[in-house]
């Protein structure tokens, strides 16, 4: 029943062991369990894919990592510490009709409101987020101008802002055609690869999970297989979605 930012003295001067640490993970809401003594370590820089049914509580693994929802048994350890997070929702629950800003957005990613002043400092660390996800010049834009790529990119700034060692997404490719999709998935390659950034996705995408990620996790409410890609067989899928991968074009599902 714990939700732990852990960092030892010797772990504050070298690179912890993991990053995120889940262990015999239960959450319940009423009667219905979301999910049972569930296990998950992601190792920094790694880039570790959950897959799953709907229902399957994917998305409440991810709001127990963040401490968004109670457990009931089992322990989250997270040794990057709380501010080292940035987080990529699937449901972005901002009106595109409201009449902000691409600078504003991004800004919120380090304001507990919205911002209505935004000082010179903060300013340029929202510039260089917006450069290193390819907007550049997008500050002034408004976000009802924006098209599904580009506002899910300004999401992706917003958890930049911190400089997490952590980056936890949501269905990232929600809503974007393949080349969007191409787009974000190399460009979260280009993170991890020239920051180190640990990279925790969840996704229904076989493919990206397969050519991209080094580590999965196949779950339906507990642990079905995790590994590398390799567990991607049509065995486990069919164990956990109960059918296999076969409408999937590449992989070892086929």
């Amino acid at each position: 029943m714990q939700n732990e930012m852990k960092q030892s003295p010797d772990e504050s001067k070298q690179m912890p062991s993991y990053c995120v640490r889940v262990e015999g993970l239960t959450v319940r809401f009423g009667r219905n369990v979301a999910i049972e003594d569930l296990n998950l370590e992601c190792t920094p820089g790694s880039w570790t894919a959950v897959l799953g049914p709907n229902g399957s509580g994917k998305s409440t693994l991810l709001k127990a990592i963040l401490g968004l929802v109670d457990i009931d048994h089992g322990s989250v350890q997270i040794g990057c510490g709380s501010s080292g997070i940035g987080y990529v929702p699937q449901a972005k629950t901002l009106d595109r009709r409201f009449p902000a800003t691409v600078v504003e957005m991004v800004s919120t990613g380090l304001k507990s409101r919205w911002p209505f002043l935004i000082p010179g400092g903060l300013r340029k660390k929202v510039e260089i987020c917006l450069e290193r996800v390819g907007l550049r010049g997008y500050n002034g834009h408004l976000l009802s101008d924006l098209s599904g790529g580009e506002l899910q990119r300004v999401y992706l700034a917003r958890s930049l802002i911190r400089n997490p060692a952590l980056i936890i997404l949501d269905e990232p490719a929600t809503g974007l055609d393949r080349s969007g999709e191409t787009d974000m998935y190399e460009l979260l390659d280009q993170l991890r690869q020239e920051a180190g950034t640990t990279i925790l996705m969840v996704t229904h995408d076989l493919d990206a999970a397969y050519h991209h990620a080094t580590h999965v996790l196949v779950m339906n409410r507990t642990n079905i297989a995790s590994g590398t890609p390799a567990c991607l067989t049509q065995e486990n899928l069919k164990a956990a979605f109960g059918h296999g991968g076969h409408e999937h074009p590449s992989g070892p599902w086929k």
